[in-house]
């Protein structure tokens, strides 16, 4: 096992990056903040993480006058704090191989949905919209698409007939914060194995000892 040296990036109230500030104070999760990043001021996940004590800087994209000079300063802020691992807590921004080449599949993101189902923006209302009876949540390693990088684990979160976006947006939230924390632990563990595909295809995650799916509800 090895203590994880964590980058965590946000664009808005950080209830992920509290789940992990959480699961490290109670010693669920063994890792260190080494430094919080939101490309927003004035947001709350800067705020959670100011008071557990982890740094925290803004770094606005709107200073830049292009995506990589951006993920620059990002790569640059994170290795000079140490960071090893990052992880994109509700981080609104595309990142570009300026970022995902210097942290090669060392990059990890929640996703409220069941990928590669409702890929992008505002999944929770892709699967009502679809009339899907079961949705969830996915964390995977960010690669250079959007929400295609290979999946690690998932939870799986029932659709109720009286849902709204919002009430179905809270249930996979509670399933995010869990998903994400037990990844984090098994990154740090060594459970989390690449598989690379030798025909081609895209590479596999092997976790040992788990079957990389959470079934977090009894579905409808």
């Amino acid at each position: 096992m090895a203590t994880l040296e964590l980058g965590i990036l946000v664009s808005g109230s950080g209830t992920n990056l509290q789940a992990i500030l959480d699961a490290i104070a109670d010693r669920s999760l063994d890792a260190r903040v080494r430094l919080v990043i939101s490309n927003r001021a004035g947001v709350q996940a800067i705020e959670r993480a100011t008071r557990a004590g982890a740094p925290a800087s803004v770094v606005s994209h709107k200073s830049f006058p292009d995506r990589p000079s951006f993920d620059r300063a990002l790569v640059d802020a994170l290795r000079a704090a140490g960071v090893q691992w990052v992880v994109l807590a509700g981080f609104m921004r595309v990142l570009t191989p300026t970022f995902l080449d210097a942290f090669p599949m060392r990059v990890i993101n929640v996703h409220p949905a069941l990928l590669p189902a409702f890929p992008g923006v505002d999944a929770q209302a892709q699967a009502l919209a679809y009339g899907v009876r079961v949705a969830g949540c996915t964390v995977h390693f960010v690669d250079s698409g959007t929400d295609t990088g290979p999946i690690i684990a998932q939870a799986a979160v029932g659709v109720r007939d009286d849902d709204t976006r919002d009430a179905l947006a809270a249930r996979i939230l509670v399933q995010e914060h869990k998903l994400l924390t037990t990844v984090l632990r098994w990154i740090s563990e060594d459970r989390v194995h690449l598989v690379p595909s030798g025909d081609g295809a895209r590479a596999r995650v092997r976790i040992d000892g788990e079957s990389g799916a959470l079934f977090a509800e009894q579905v409808p």
